[in-house]
């Protein structure tokens, strides 16, 4: 029933297109049409490498999931970078990592319940968004008092983002083999493999419309935030993080919901740590060819992302997920979105 519910939702793409250039509904409409065409898509992507890497092999394969999965996130910041959108960019890239540990994990272990977790993947996975945690504060703890787009933060972040892309580069043979095994489904249906110029072309063709959409909603973040009276930060490390990782957050509560509670926490776990060490390192080092940015994270930001780490290694220490567990996690988001929704805008 989801899988029919996405295929048919996929039409609000081209329909989103379609009323951005000649209908002119406004920024707010495009923005909540945008929003809603990326969930599709973003299971599309999702979708195309899983088939694509059937064909070949776990190495390239778990490349394509790695790259691709992001795609959407990916996307959209670097059409935010090239708007100068600095600080939507860094709140949805922050955003994503806590609403992985916290939202999704938390809504995983509430749907299913109790059951034993691999410990070793989820302290790797905690692991590596800690180190990313501290090597953020070189470039971050000296904007707090200055300019944060100055020179200084910018060359600053090249190295950590060389540092954290080595980090990932480290662990990535382990990590992708499980990451594609996290999104293997026991569905028949699924199974059943594209071939590998198909995938190919689904996914090719997936990226393009997903940047078109991608563009309509950066452009609307503004005047959506204004007329909305939110914060460009709050809707970037709230909705734009929640909508960037739609497809893949649905796919881990479904997992959960069908009793696989282990799997379902690797989903939420292996994608934070991803985010972390892997898609803002990529989008820094790339933002360098179009306006370098800088990894200039707030306060607020790093607090909500180590007591977001802090609490979920609390939780799962003992490596045993309840559904008391996951209400603490959901609880928890609701604390760091309104701590969000409040800090506001860089002053």
């Amino acid at each position: 029933m989801a899988r029919r519910v996405l295929w048919g939702s996929l039409s609000l793409a081209p329909v989103t297109i379609l009323l951005h250039y000649v209908a002119d509904l406004g920024d707010t409409a495009d923005f909540v049409l945008a929003a809603l065409a990326l969930v599709p898509l973003a299971w599309l992507i999702g979708e195309a490498t899983e088939h694509a890497a059937h064909h070949t092999g776990p190495g390239i394969g778990g490349f394509l999931n790695a790259t691709f999965g992001n795609a959407p996130e990916l996307i959209i910041a670097l059409f935010a970078v090239s708007e100068a959108k600095f600080e939507v960019v860094r709140g949805s890239l922050t955003g994503s990592v806590v609403g992985n540990l916290l939202l999704v994990l938390g809504f995983s272990l509430l749907f299913g319940g109790r059951g034993q977790l691999d410990r070793q993947s989820t302290f790797v996975s905690l692991g590596l968004v800690a180190l990313a945690l501290m090597l953020l504060l070189i470039p971050a703890v000296p904007s707090w008092g200055d300019d944060p787009e100055r020179d200084l933060i910018v060359a600053l972040s090249i190295p950590v983002s060389i540092a954290l892309l080595v980090v990932y580069l480290a662990v990535t043979w382990w990590s992708l083999r499980r990451h594609r095994a996290l999104h293997t489904s026991d569905d028949p249906e699924e199974m059943v493999g594209w071939s590998l110029p198909v995938s190919l072309s689904v996914l090719a063709v997936a990226t393009i419309v997903t940047a078109l959409i991608a563009e309509i909603l950066v452009g609307s973040i503004e005047t959506f935030a204004h007329k909305a009276h939110l914060s460009e930060f709050f809707v970037a490390a709230v909705i734009v993080a929640i909508v960037g990782n739609a497809a893949e957050h649905g796919g881990a509560v479904v997992v959960a919901w069908r009793g696989n509670i282990k799997l379902a926490a690797e989903i939420a776990l292996a994608s934070s740590a991803q985010v972390a060490v892997f898609l803002i390192p990529a989008v820094a080092l790339l933002a360098l060819l179009i306006d370098p940015l800088a990894l200039a994270f707030r306060p607020v930001e790093l607090c909500a992302l180590a007591f977001s780490v802090a609490l979920t290694t609390a939780l799962l220490w003992q490596g045993w997920s309840t559904r008391g567990r996951g209400i603490a996690l959901i609880a928890a988001y609701g604390g760091v979105a309104t701590t969000f929704l409040v800090a506001g805008d860089r002053g």
